[in-house]
This record gives structure tokens, C-alpha cells and sequence, in this order.
């Protein structure tokens, strides 16, 4: 398999030889979506909470008398029937929404989704990715001379300039391969990453 290599214009100046393994996998829609599933529920917080009919804040006073009124039994106003009681099955902070998938799986899915952004040529790699100041200006002019508008920007280690330079650029982030994530890389319309970021995905998951 072969990458097209650019130059920092936008111009084609080459191939880049890369693993089939990693970059000439066949399509597996259901192992992607399990796994881009999987990261979004891991990534949750868990931090919602409802309250039961114990916790709610209500007088234990019985409404009405038990009989004789024509209306239906009622001992308090905290029951789940009546507006402003509690929840039967409150959801709680410490729910668990974790999905688990296997490193064999997270791997074959990273290289299915690798394999057809470079089927749809929306992986672009350079020799390089470096700026001489932490400018975001510099960024920006950078982008847009290679033609990029959303884009993944994955070195192959951490360059402090171009990180802090993309931080105000909302369709702009930068990561090291070992941070590139499932969600990212089907999110970002242009993977632009290194050459040396390109080995390091090979020696990840080839």
C-alpha cells in the first residue's frame, strides 16, 4: 500500500510506502460502529441523578381518608403516580455505561477505519509538522495553503508550538498516534499526519 506524500503548498511530491495491514484492510461497518460506540459510552460521566419516593421532598400526611370519597387509595404525595414524586427506577451517578471491546477488536476497527480514509484519500501525509512559534495565525495560514479545512493533525510527538497553536482553531486538533481515537478519525474530514506518525500506526497494529 502507498500513501501520497505532500509537501507543505499541498502538492503532491511522492508516495510513502505503508503497511496493508494497517492501511489496505477490508471494511468492517459493524466492528466500526461497535467500537466508535464503545468509546462514546466510556467517555460518559455518569453524573445524572433522580430521586426515589424516599427522597423526595413531601409530607408523610395521607391525602384523603381511605374511604368513602370515590377516588382512588393514597397514602402519600411522594408516590411515582403523582406529579412531583419520585422515580421507580432513578437513574444514579454510579451507573455503569462501559462497553468492553477487546485489544484484538480496537485493533482490527483502527485499521478498518485507517484503510478507508486512505481508500477515500482523506489521509494526507508531509514530512513534518512544525511551527516556529505558538502562533495560531501561523496555523491557520499553514492549513489553508495545504487546501484543509477539518482536519486531524497526528504527530509523532509532542511538538508544544503546534499544540498550543491549535487550541483556538475549532476545526483543528492536534494528537500523538497513541491518542488518536476511533471517533476523531471518522469526525475530521483530513487526517494530515507524519511520516514518522505513519510507523508508529504500523507499529501499533501491524
Amino acid at each position: 500500500m502507498e500513501l501520497k506524500l505532500y509537501d507543505a503548498q499541498g502538492q503532491a511530491a511522492g508516495n510513502v510506502a505503508a503497511s496493508d495491514v494497517v492501511f489496505a484492510r477490508d471494511f468492517n461497518e459493524p466492528l466500526i460502529h461497535q467500537i466508535v460506540v464503545a468509546f462514546q459510552a466510556n467517555a460518559r460521566s455518569g453524573n445524572r441523578a433522580q430521586l426515589t419516593r424516599a427522597e423526595v421532598k413531601h409530607s408523610t400526611k395521607k391525602p384523603w381518608r381511605q374511604k368513602g370519597t370515590g377516588r382512588a387509595r393514597a397514602g402519600m404525595t411522594s408516590s411515582p403516580l403523582w406529579r412531583g414524586g419520585g422515580r421507580i427506577f432513578p437513574n444514579k451517578p454510579d451507573e455503569n455505561f462501559a462497553h468492553k471491546v477487546n485489544k484484538k477488536m480496537f485493533r482490527a476497527g483502527m485499521c478498518s477505519i485507517l484503510s478507508q480514509l486512505a481508500r477515500e484519500g482523506r489521509i494526507v501525509v508531509v514530512d513534518e509538522l512544525t511551527l516556529e512559534a505558538p502562533k495560531t495565525k501561523l496555523l491557520a495560514q499553514r492549513i489553508k495553503s495545504m487546501g484543509l479545512e477539518s482536519v486531524l493533525m497526528v504527530t509523532d510527538g509532542f511538538d508544544e508550538n503546534l499544540y498550543l497553536a491549535s487550541r483556538n482553531l475549532p476545526n483543528v486538533a492536534v494528537v500523538e498516534p497513541k491518542q488518536a481515537d476511533p471517533v476523531a478519525l471518522v469526525h475530521f474530514d483530513k487526517v494530515l499526519m507524519t511520516k514518522a506518525a505513519v510507523a508508529k500506526f504500523e507499529e501499533m497494529f501491524a
